[in-house]
């Protein structure tokens, strides 16, 4: 779904979603841009590439998901590998 201006060109998946999930990635983005080394380097390089803050934004809040799901895989493997052999 196009979700485009004038001078900016987006697409989004779907309009609706979880939002109090983006509501806690958005607490998540705001804390660690506040307190997370990191991430305020990683906002530092976005905002060098020519990224608006609501686009750094919506970068890191993607990297946050990204990571907590990573997070989430490794603990589910972990526990069917319990499961398995016990």
């Amino acid at each position: 779904m196009p979700a485009s201006s004038v001078a900016t060109v987006r697409h989004r998946l779907n309009r609706s979603g979880d939002r109090h999930l983006n509501r806690a990635l958005h607490t998540v983005a705001l804390s660690r841009l506040q307190h997370h080394e990191p991430t305020k380097a990683y906002s530092t390089k976005r905002e060098r590439k020519g990224k608006t803050p609501r686009e750094i934004k919506r970068c890191l809040k993607r990297a946050i998901a990204r990571e907590i799901y990573r997070t989430l895989e490794a603990q589910a493997r972990a526990v069917n590998h319990i499961q398995l052999t016990a």
